[in-house]
């Protein structure tokens, strides 16, 4: 098969279109033939030598893909529903930019009702996260009031369309004034331009000196201690990136008298049936939003698989509105 190697730590352009063995499902997996895949900020630390690989996983970048079943463990794909020559998107530990990929069956979903493999591409990694930690961990509820950072990341598109989706109210940071726009466009009820303005006196004022019941946040850094400032009674704040930087001091009194939770996770190496779970609970209450048009992918480029370069590229500029896809 065709595939994308990190061929030395580095720049874009250590990427490279290499032959590699194709890969052989084991028991409980399946065999995808890629269509498209998905790119997302932890292929690019990987390719930097910064997301190490966890064990037994492909060395491979990569973490979503969509496609049509080969083949698998036909007793596990039977139990979910899944045959051979199903068109699936899944979230995988490794090995997507590739023509083949092999993926649990607990981590396959099908392409939603009226959604293509290059936007059935675009969902799993964000998906997941976003349902993981905003729901899952963080508990958010209909009529609570959310921020996210970085609204018009991947994961941030993904954060305003399921927090509005489950009703609640949405705010979202982001770093231009047409991004702004683009967050509210997106569901957003309010964006905050965070480069001309400051997010906890705009969160003051839009929830009339309450605060924000969840913030979800990439940044960390020495925005911990504003997003501390930012939270309402019992709020909590989900840390899932350190983009700003791993040292954080905060007002820790504030933790103690306002009742707040502050706490994270990471995804790729959760085992299996963790993220099973996560799967099931995205087919039975995300689906429905997605073959309803309620929620949608946010697609802003796509690549041919040999450009991945060009594309890691785009993501590290950040002018990017929502996802970049390969196809293959």
């Amino acid at each position: 098969m065709k595939a994308i190697e990190i061929s030395t730590y580095g720049k874009p352009e250590v990427l490279k279109l290499v032959d590699r063995p194709d890969p052989v499902p084991g028991a409980g997996e399946l065999l995808i033939r890629v269509t498209a895949s998905g790119v997302n900020r932890p292929d690019v630390l990987q390719r930097k030598g910064h997301y190490p690989v966890p064990p037994g996983a492909s060395d491979l970048p990569g973490l979503e893909v969509a496609g049509e079943i080969v083949r698998g463990d036909d007793a596990a794909m039977a139990a979910a529903g899944l045959k051979v020559g199903d068109r699936v998107c899944a979230l995988v530990a490794g090995g997507g930019y590739a023509e083949l990929c092999v993926a649990p069956v607990g981590q396959c979903l099908p392409v939603p009702k009226g959604l293509t493999d290059i936007e059935a591409a675009s969902l799993p990694e964000t998906f997941f996260t976003v349902w993981s930690n905003v729901f899952d961990r963080a508990r958010l509820s209909a009529g609570e009031i959310f921020l996210v950072q970085g609204g018009t990341s991947g994961i941030g598109v993904t954060a305003i369309q399921l927090a509005k989706a489950a009703g609640a109210t949405v705010i979202a940071t982001a770093g231009s004034d047409a991004k702004c726009d683009a967050c509210r466009a997106l569901g957003g009820h309010h964006a905050i331009n965070y480069k001309s303005q400051d997010f906890v006196a705009e969160v003051k004022r839009i929830s009339d000196g309450r605060g924000v019941d969840v913030i979800l946040d990439m940044v960390a850094g020495d925005y911990v201690a504003r997003e501390v400032q930012s939270l309402a009674e019992d709020g909590r704040l989900v840390i899932i990136a350190v983009q700003g930087g791993v040292d954080a001091s905060f007002d820790a009194s504030l933790v103690l008298r306002r009742r707040l939770v502050v706490t994270g996770s990471t995804l790729r190496p959760r085992p299996v049936a963790f993220k099973s779970a996560i799967a099931a609970s995205l087919r039975a209450k995300v689906w429905p939003w997605l073959e309803s048009g309620q929620v949608r992918p946010v697609i802003h480029r796509t690549f041919a698989a040999a450009d991945a370069a060009r594309a890691h590229e785009l993501m590290e500029s950040n002018q990017h509105i929502g996802k970049l896809v390969l196809t293959w």
